[in-house]
């Protein structure tokens, strides 16, 4: 029977599972879905004068991912496309997938940032950056000027 889905993640998956458990009816659909949901989670760290954040990409490679400050925002994008291709002998189609798919995070850090101060590393599917704290802007002071008369 066929069932409506996306991104091959039954409909109706949480309904089945419920008296039986994942493995009844397979887990085959539930290992996009938990791909899906382990992408680009986010650590950020306060030590005196920046922030680290550590996002999870698992399964991109560094020419995958970019990181682009515009206005005060940091916007951190990683985009894959792929393709998985298995011939028959005879050179009929037995069965080809396809895979593309863009994610992206975007932080607000402070105007006054520059790119140049942000750096960035990545490493074993692990993004490292390290941006400085912005100062506050500093609000003038009101100052009176007496009025005579």
């Amino acid at each position: 029977m066929l069932m409506p889905s996306i991104f091959n993640n039954s409909l109706f998956d949480e309904m089945m599972d419920f008296p039986f458990g994942g493995d009844f009816f397979g887990d085959t659909g539930r290992m996009l879905n938990d791909y899906r949901t382990s992408v680009m989670k986010t650590d950020v760290k306060e030590s005196d004068g920046f922030y680290e954040v550590d996002m999870e990409l698992p399964g991109y490679k560094k020419e995958d991912v970019s990181a682009k400050l515009e206005k005060g925002y940091l916007t951190i994008t990683a985009a894959k496309n792929e393709e998985n291709n298995t011939d028959g002998s005879d050179g009929k189609y037995i069965r080809r997938e396809r895979y593309s798919g863009q994610c992206s995070r975007t932080f607000y850090v402070g105007e006054t940032i520059r790119q140049e101060d942000i750096h960035a590393k990545f490493e074993n599917g692990i993004l490292k950056l390290t941006v400085p704290k912005s100062e506050p802007a500093k609000i003038e002071e009101q100052k009176y000027i007496a009025i005579e008369g």
